[in-house]
């Protein structure tokens, strides 16, 4: 499942899934293109990528933000080229009963994690248009699929993504732009570690025992982002280890 030659960009791709991505994709010949808030963290990624002898380039900015969109996206095409993988990944997460979930709260959660991959989405896809060839995944969530307790503004915010890609899938089928999405279940990442969850004793309730790596996740995405994939669009690839089957 060779990606050389491709430009992908990845957001959210300082750590976690979105780092573990950002290296699979690289390893598979892609020349990835890191976005984060946390600039930082995304320079180590891109090490990472590098050291293994790889292209990458660290991009710091708001995923959620039209003009930090567009000067990550100038600047993508400047060093690397014209994107045509996308992997929507930044998010946040978040607990709060639902009689206490404030207005600012469920704003700010329909906005990085929905808003965000509709501004980039709409950013990068007249590169793909253009090569007539393009793959856009989407990190939506097993939260969406299942629901969860005091994370309705999460689950929603998610439960759009799907229905984005969806939509988008059948808009685009026709040009050679396919666009899937995989929602993660129980991963062991640095965002659930700052959670309120028991990592261990919540991976204990899973049919395979265990926690899901990043990798997991990575595999799946790109899988979806490659040749082999090309007939396979607005889809769901649960990376879920059985705790929801569909």
């Amino acid at each position: 499942m060779s990606l050389q030659g491709k430009v992908a960009v990845v957001t959210g791709g300082a750590r976690g899934i979105g780092r573990a991505t950002a290296t699979v994709l690289a390893a598979r010949g892609a020349s990835v293109s890191v976005w984060d808030l946390d600039l930082e963290g995304a320079e180590k990624t891109v090490a990472t990528i590098v050291e293994a002898g790889g292209t990458a380039v660290a991009i710091g900015g708001d995923a959620a933000d039209a003009a930090a969109v567009a000067a990550a996206a100038a600047r993508t095409r400047d060093e690397l080229g014209p994107v045509t993988v996308l992997v929507n990944n930044a998010g946040v997460t978040g607990y709060e009963p639902f009689t206490t979930l404030t207005e600012a709260s469920w704003d700010r959660m329909i906005g990085i994690n929905l808003k965000g991959p509709f501004l980039v989405t709409r950013e990068l896809v007249p590169d793909m248009l253009e090569a007539r060839w393009g793959r856009i995944v989407n990190i939506s969530s097993s939260s969406a699929q299942t629901g969860a307790p005091a994370m309705a503004h999460y689950a929603a915010s998610k439960g759009g993504v799907i229905g984005f890609t969806r939509a988008l899938a059948i808009e685009y089928a026709a040009t050679g732009i396919t666009v899937n999405h995989v929602p993660p279940g129980f991963i062991d990442t640095p965002l659930v570690r700052e959670g309120p969850v028991d990592v261990e004793a919540a991976a204990a309730t899973m049919p395979m025992k265990r926690a899901g790596r990043p990798d997991d996740v990575a595999y799946a995405v790109a899988y979806l982002a490659s040749e082999e994939a090309g007939y396979v669009t607005g889809q769901t690839l649960s990376t879920n280890g059985g705790r929801y089957l569909v």
